[in-house]
């Protein structure tokens, strides 16, 4: 009878099961606290499952990735091992590649090296051959092994030059560990270029991190390193679609950071290599934050000295973005204006190449907009006395649909850039210069004969003023002269020999007014 009536009451659970007590459901629901969190039921539930969020969202590479690969010799060759263990034989061979060596000084572990690099050598050829299959225990060796090989950090540049990144007087600085790093890099662009790669596992180790710290690699001086990490990042950035914004950002990040604060960075002309066929991707109507990469980002390139480094690739992604949307002819032009050399003739030379193709893709209305400023920026060049700079401002005359542009608008173009072919005329020194000039006033006569006579009276009526006042302050300076040295009157001093200034009365010092 009494175990019949302490049946009906429940079993209390033991502290040693938890398996059992999470499995109880919603039966129980008390929760103690210690040194260590405590749930019995629901709460464990709870706990268990934050505790897998946890280790999948903060553990790229966990400890367990290899759990039910069975280990084999890497030292062994893929004839010598069945199809069966060949996959796991990949895969201990990368493990065996995740150790670095250090390159610097070659006769230092030259034995391991050797057989790394060979090791390495074997890994490419079996993904060549297709025979790999790309699990997700392989995705994750490969990842881990390119990161322990690939991502270092950079010694501190020492470069002399303060512009950024190498420039042509500079040789390029070879990595000595090249002949490793090339081969992984192989390595991982084949993972990338697998055709049945499944993207959503590689996408939990190829992730931001990931990415983040091959974005950093760009800042390497080999350029050998730069090729291979835009191949790559090419591939990736056409492969996973989620992470396409985030790129975006994080080269737009390395940008601003260059432009507004270093200077220098070595991969700037890779990473606008690539973001040339990524504009030349984007979908109609451009999204806004396409042009505020325009805008914010590419615009603010010209401003650094080192320009010269990625200026083709930079005029390509200009172009592209006008391509795409003709209307953003007007606000790149200005942008060009904004941050146009005064005293760098290389600079403006470049400028000029830039403005050539920029006004070839410009339609009417919007050079309207932008005429006036931009021909009074033209002028000052047509007149530099770097004849390079002034060549290729009369150059743009030469070409048809800039010829056009002015044509139609030459009531307004032909008065801003007058003045500054006759003063060519009368004033430079190059023989080359002088001929240009000549040749784009003829040119401008055949357009309009009457605007330019019109101009030119204009400017002889400016000239005549301008003598006639020139004249006016030559003659009230002389009267100035005049009147101060009849009201100075030196007189011999006292007993000190010296001479005394006799003070003028101010009102009746200078009767002569200034004009």
């Amino acid at each position: 009878m009494l175990k019949q009536i302490l049946s009906k009451f429940p079993k209390k659970v033991p502290k040693s099961d938890p398996p059992d007590s999470s499995a109880r459901g919603d039966s129980g629901n008390s929760t103690s606290f210690g040194n260590v969190f405590q749930c019995t039921n629901v709460g464990s539930t709870i706990s268990s499952k934050l505790n897998v969020v946890k280790r999948v969202s903060s553990v790229v590479f966990p400890a367990s990735m290899n759990a039910g690969v069975e280990a084999v010799d890497p030292n062994l060759s893929f004839k010598d091992v069945s199809n069966t263990q060949k996959q796991n034989l990949f895969i201990s061979k990368l493990n065996l590649c995740c150790k670095v060596y250090d390159m610097s000084d070659p006769d230092k572990n030259s034995a391991e090296q050797e057989v790394k690099r060979q090791t390495l050598v074997d890994l490419v050829d079996f993904v060549s051959s297709g025979s790999v299959k790309f699990t997700e225990p392989a995705i994750a060796a490969v990842c881990k092994m390119c990161a322990s090989n690939l991502f270092r950090v950079f010694p501190p540049k020492f470069r002399t030059s303060s512009t950024g990144g190498e420039t042509e007087d500079e040789e390029p600085m070879f990595d000595p560990a090249w002949s490793h790093l090339q081969v992984v890099y192989d390595l991982l662009l084949q993972l990338i270029n697998y055709n049945s790669l499944d993207v959503k596992v590689a996408k939990i180790y190829v992730d931001h991190a990931f990415i983040l710290r091959l974005l950093d690699l760009f800042d390497s001086e080999d350029p050998r390193e730069r090729d291979c990490l835009k191949t790559v990042l090419h591939r990736i950035y056409g492969k996973f679609m989620v992470h396409r914004p985030f790129i975006r950002k994080s080269v737009s990040n390395i940008i601003y950071r260059f432009v507004f604060e270093t200077e220098r960075h070595n991969g700037i002309a890779e990473l606008l290599e690539i973001f040339g066929s990524v504009i030349s991707g984007f979908a109609l109507p451009l999204k806004e934050e396409h042009k505020v990469f325009l805008l914010r980002a590419l615009i603010p390139l010209h401003k650094p000295k080192s320009l010269g480094i990625y200026h083709q690739q930079l005029t390509y992604c200009i172009v592209q973005f006008i391509d795409k949307d003709p209307k953003l002819a007007c606000t790149v032009i200005k942008g060009l204006l904004k941050y146009w050399p005064v005293t760098n003739s290389q600079k403006e030379l470049m400028f000029l190449s830039e403005l050539e193709e920029i006004l070839e893709m410009t339609s009417m209305v919007e050079f309207q907009k932008i005429m006036v400023p931009l021909f009074r920026r033209i002028s000052y060049c047509l007149n530099s006395s770097h004849y390079q700079v002034a060549e290729r401002a009369h150059l743009l005359w030469n070409n048809e649909h800039i010829l056009n542009l002015i044509t139609q608008n030459r009531q307004v173009v032909l008065p801003l850039v007058f003045s500054a072919l006759v003063h060519n005329t009368q004033n430079h020194w190059n023989q080359a210069v002088l001929n240009l000039t000549q040749n784009v006033r003829k040119m401008l006569s055949q357009m309009d004969e009457d605007l330019v006579l019109a101009c030119q009276r204009k400017l002889d009526e400016q000239d005549s003023s301008s003598r006639a006042a020139a004249e006016r302050r030559r003659i009230t300076w002389e009267r100035l002269e005049a009147t101060a040295a009849a009201n100075v009157q030196c007189v011999g001093g006292g007993g000190s020999g010296g001479d005394i200034i006799v003070p003028v009365n101010p009102a009746t010092a200078c009767s002569v007014a200034c004009c």
